[in-house]
């Protein structure tokens, strides 16, 4: 617990709107802004004594701390500096944690923005998906000055599991593109391994009880095996999210000349699950696009 603060959260999609739920029940005020007001007054609604605005401007005109996770770099911009934006309303010495998962070049120029205000800036991308965020168990890797760290690591602590400083601005994100490169790496090889025991014709559940337990072990194996053998893709994290993700890492990659093979192979196989109709379908979907192009095996002797 910490004491009540006045914060705003703006993005009331699936990670947003657990995320201010939890600030709510450590006992905070929250004012919730949403592109779909509806959004923020349902939420508002379910929470007695918390507020909806109808800017972002509106939302954080009394906040001292302001989080918003929404979609890409342009809407972070729109939201912090835009027309009605938090710059308009913010307070000197106020705090803006951005969950978004966005570019390393997108926290710098913020970090420049918000100074001009005095204002400081975090970027706080977070791991863990919608479960996590239900759950109050996030991963949030951060970047910023260490004095703005220690202002909004309480405030972060409330929906998470570890909350770590990384470094100077961008290096959130930065972390975040590590943390992506490796799912999208992990989730092939589950989709490969379990198409692969189909096809041999060994039991995929009894597969993974077994190799679960020694090194091939890792949290996608444990929390999407038995949706992907099910073909159940409808939950999770969409792949259209997983490419915009992907997109950032790639891009950076050819900034800092730092080669990518893997994730520039996962990142077109995502395309092509976006082909079968799949944009929305949880990442743990690449099993499907095996099974839509995989030919019957031959089994004479």
């Amino acid at each position: 617990m910490t004491s009540s603060r006045k914060l705003a959260f703006i993005g009331m999609g699936v990670m947003g709107a657990p995320m201010a739920s939890h600030l709510v029940k450590a006992g905070h005020q929250v004012t919730v802004y949403n592109r779909t007001f509806e959004k923020a007054q349902a939420w508002a609604e379910r929470h007695p004594g918390q507020q909806a605005a109808r800017t972002p401007a509106l939302a954080a005109a009394d906040a001292e701390i302001v989080l918003l996770c929404v979609g890409n770099d342009a809407d972070v911009r729109e939201v912090i500096s835009g027309r009605n934006g938090l710059l308009e309303s913010l307070k000197p010495g106020s705090l803006i944690i951005d969950h978004t998962t966005a570019s390393a070049s997108l926290a710098k120029e913020m970090v420049e923005c918000c100074d001009q205000k005095q204002i400081d800036f975090l970027d706080a991308p977070v791991s863990g998906g919608q479960q996590g965020a239900e759950n109050g168990q996030l991963t949030i890797m951060v970047g910023g000055n260490n004095a703005a760290f220690v202002r909004g690591e309480p405030i972060m602590q409330c929906f998470a599991k570890a909350v770590t400083h990384m470094g100077p601005a961008g290096s959130g994100q930065l972390t975040k593109m590590v943390n992506q490169i490796c799912i999208g790496g992990l989730v092939q090889a589950l989709a490969e391994g379990l198409n692969f025991a189909a096809a041999a014709g060994l039991d995929q559940q009894k597969v993974i009880d077994v190799i679960s337990l020694g090194a091939a072990g890792s949290w996608q194996m444990n929390n999407r095996h038995k949706t992907m053998i099910a073909n159940e893709y409808e939950h999770g994290f969409a792949v259209d999210w997983m490419r915009k993700d992907l997109g950032i890492c790639l891009e950076q990659a050819r900034q800092i000349n730092a080669q990518l093979p893997v994730t520039a192979l996962v990142d077109q196989f995502y395309s092509e699950v976006q082909q079968l109709g799949g944009g929305r379908w949880d990442t743990s979907s690449l099993l499907r696009r095996l099974q839509a192009f995989s030919k019957p095996a031959d089994n004479k002797n």
